[in-house]
This record gives structure tokens, C-alpha cells and sequence, in this order.
């Protein structure tokens, strides 16, 4: 064959097989759609159930037995009974790959809050006003999906169903199990559902949420309560740092489209702030001002503590003064800048341009215990939009009325079943 017309039929070849691949990979990702949808109204039935019946942080028993029996019946081996009542599923592909895990928490919240659904919570003073329970039920239809797509799967997928996130305790728990070792986990995933419109995915590089510390202001028996009023007032205005005009603490601004975490000049980041409310804790020799603040900027922290010490010191209260110190630091969710942007290229690949926007900011007030399997392997935390305004669905976590539109579970279980038989499938 001549040289010319061989380069033409290898060249033909070649084009055959890239257009074969390309036809294969969008023919199990409309699969994996249509998986979803067929699965979709039972997601909602246990998400349901989980909401009528939710367990606070270590009390989970209820709720893993739920989660292990349908983990079994999809054919996963089940790990039980570690780290309090904690469970995953392990799903072996059918070739050699990497091993990746997705993680979804399970506990509820202590409280009595306005829940307007007919499905409410039946245990009184326990609520799953977080979504959890939202959660749960999109870790159980990822893994009934990929369970479905098995011989695609390269290496060992993971479903981690933790307890007690919200005291963040579980995630350390389960890092330090030996089991957690054993998995010998080369990705990590998860996500939580917010105030976002339905469906909405989100993610950034690196701090997804604002540092929070809990400050503590000690003075002698007589620096009275008026006095710490007017002091606080004074330290909160002269450590702030946020843009003009702007009010970082308001955290429903976070998912307004022209000021929140979507706009490239969103007043999310670059701030510092203490909370305006304070705890006054005394005695027959002391008093303590406590405070929570937030700081986007991890470099800034060791600069905060001395800040308000050389205040206090300039102020008329110095000779009541004893120390400051920080008595609870909380790490925040750090996620992996290269797997976040392949991240975002491969579900803007599958699903289009609008399947996932960028977050420029940082949240205050929430965090994850995400970030103890963040600091042991590599991962992704990402927000998830369940609020829906025609509907008058609002999904503002730990808020009265908390709500979601359960179309956002549909969403979520397409996009990272896609997501995580790809990354299973990538070198």
C-alpha cells in the first residue's frame, strides 16, 4: 500500500476508535441518567424516613442498620460497627484502579425548629435540620447506580456512612479506625446541601469555608459587665476587616447572585469578624468574654491574639486585664486543587457548562469534619444547591422551616456517579 493512502486508512482508523470511545463514555453517563431517574422516587421514600425518624451525633443505630441492609441488597460487602455506628459499603470494580470513597454523614440536629413537611420529625427535640438526611439518601443512590455499572469500574469504590459529624467527632473517629487505614484511599468525596438554587453544584480550591475560633477574654472581679459591653464593641470594630459598606455575617447574602459566593467580587472573602453576640462567664474572681470569630486568611491567625492584647492594653480596662487565648479551634475544609478543578472540567464535560459553578468566597459560621480525611488523603467537599424560590423552598442550614426540594437529590446522584466512574477510570 502506498505510503499517502496508508496514512489516510491509519488516520480513518484512529478517528473510528476516538469517535467509538466518545460514543461509549456519553452512552454510560445517559445510562447513569437514566439509572437515576428509575431509582429516583424510592430516594426520595428513605430520605423521607430518615427525616421522620432522625438519631442525634452517636445514637445512629436506627439509621446504619437502614443503610447496611441496603448496601447488602445491592450486593456491596458491609463493614458495620466501627467508630460508633458507623458503615460503609466497598464495591470492587471489575479491574484493577484506584480506591475511592465518598462520604455522607448521618446524624440529625438537637432541636425543635419550625418544619413545615408532612413528613416531619417524629422524635421529639431531634431534627434533621442540616440534610443529612438528604445526604444519606444521595450516598445510597451513588452507589445503587455505579453497583449497577460494576465491570465499568476500575480499582475499589467506598461509601462512607459517618456518624456524628455535627460534634466533629466521626470523621477523626473513623481516620483513626485501622480500617480506614486497610482502605488505603487514594480520592476522597463529599458534599452538603445549602441554600443554593436546586440543584446547583459548587466548589472552590483550597478553604471552601472561614476559619472559626472560639476567643476567650479574662479579667479580674472588677471588670463588671458594662465594662465588657463597651470593650467587645471596641475590639470588634478595630479588628474587623471586611469590604466598604459590606456585612459578612449575614450569611444569606453568601447565595444572593450579585454580592454572594458566585460573583468574582463577592464581599465572601478577604474579611475577619467577631460575632456582634458574646457569652459573659463569672465569678467571685474573674470575668470572661467568649466570642467566635471568622478569618478567611490562614496566615492571619497568629496575628489576631496579639491584636486584641495591644488594644486592651491602650484601653482604660488594662489594669483588670489577665490574658486572651483561643479555647476552641476548629480546622476547616481544605480541598484539593487539582482534584477540584478536574472536578469541575469533567462534570462541565458530561453535563454542560451550567453543571457546576465556581465559589469565590468562604462561608462563616459552617464547617465539616471532612477536613480530618482531607488532611490523611486528597478530596473535594462540594455545596449543593436544595433551595427553590417559586416553591418557597429555603434551605438555609440549622434555620427554622429549614426545607429542600428533593429534585436536587436526582441531580446529585447523576452528576457524582458520572464523576466517580470517571476519576475510577483515569490513571
Amino acid at each position: 500500500m502506498p505510503l499517502k493512502k496508508h496514512l489516510i486508512v491509519s488516520f480513518l482508523l484512529f478517528s473510528i476508535l476516538i469517535s467509538c470511545k466518545s460514543s461509549d463514555e456519553e452512552n454510560v453517563h445517559q445510562k447513569i441518567e437514566h439509572q437515576t431517574n428509575e431509582i429516583f422516587d424510592s430516594l426520595v421514600k428513605i430520605r423521607r424516613d430518615f427525616h421522620e425518624y432522625p438519631e442525634l451525633a452517636g445514637n445512629e443505630k436506627r439509621t446504619s442498620k437502614i443503610i447496611a441492609e441496603y448496601l447488602s441488597n445491592l450486593g456491596l460487602e458491609v463493614k458495620t460497627g466501627f467508630a460508633g455506628h458507623g458503615v460503609i459499603g466497598i464495591l470492587r470494580g471489575g479491574k484493577e484502579g484506584k480506591n475511592i470513597a465518598w462520604r455522607a454523614d448521618m446524624d440529625a440536629l438537637p432541636n425543635d425548629m419550625l418544619d413545615g413537611v408532612p413528613y416531619k420529625s417524629k422524635i421529639e427535640g431531634v431534627q434533621h435540620g442540616c440534610g443529612h438526611d438528604v445526604h444519606m439518601a444521595i450516598g445510597l443512590g451513588i452507589a445503587e447506580v455505579l453497583a449497577k455499572n460494576k465491570e465499568s469500574i476500575k480499582g475499589t469504590l467506598y461509601f462512607i456512612f459517618q456518624p456524628e459529624e455535627e460534634t466533629f467527632v466521626g470523621a477523626k473517629n473513623i481516620v483513626d479506625n485501622s480500617l480506614f487505614s486497610e482502605m488505603n484511599l487514594d480520592e476522597i468525596y463529599a458534599l452538603h446541601v445549602t441554600a443554593l438554587p436546586v440543584g446547583q453544584i459548587m466548589v472552590k480550591p483550597n478553604e471552601l469555608f472561614a476559619y472559626q475560633k472560639r476567643i476567650k477574654m479574662k479579667f479580674n472581679n472588677k471588670f463588671s459587665k458594662e465594662d465588657a459591653e463597651i470593650l467587645y464593641k471596641e475590639i470588634r470594630n478595630k479588628t474587623m476587616r471586611k469590604k466598604d459598606g459590606s456585612s459578612p455575617w449575614e450569611i444569606p447574602k453568601a447565595f444572593d447572585s450579585e454580592i454572594g459566593l458566585v460573583n468574582p467580587n463577592t464581599i465572601f472573602k478577604d474579611y475577619l469578624f467577631m460575632e456582634e453576640n458574646f457569652l459573659i462567664d463569672s465569678d467571685d474572681e474573674s470575668l470572661d468574654i467568649q466570642a467566635y470569630l471568622y478569618e478567611t486568611n490562614q496566615s492571619n491567625l497568629q496575628n489576631i491574639l496579639p491584636k486584641i492584647e495591644e488594644i486592651i492594653e491602650n484601653s482604660i480596662y488594662k489594669d483588670k486585664f489577665i490574658s486572651v487565648s483561643y479555647i476552641q479551634e476548629n480546622p476547616t475544609v481544605l480541598n484539593d486543587e487539582k482534584l477540584t478543578n478536574n472536578a469541575i472540567n469533567t462534570l462541565t464535560k458530561i453535563y454542560g457548562e451550567n453543571a457546576i459553578v465556581m465559589d469565590y468566597g468562604q462561608i462563616p459560621y459552617f464547617n465539616d469534619d471532612f477536613y480530618y480525611y482531607q488532611k490523611e488523603i486528597s478530596g473535594v467537599y462540594f455545596l449543593l444547591g436544595g433551595s427553590n424560590a417559586e416553591k418557597g423552598i429555603t434551605a438555609m442550614n440549622h434555620a427554622p422551616n429549614f426545607r429542600v426540594d428533593e429534585e436536587c437529590i436526582r441531580i446529585a446522584v447523576k452528576s457524582f456517579s458520572s464523576l466517580i466512574l470517571e476519576r475510577s477510570n483515569s490513571k
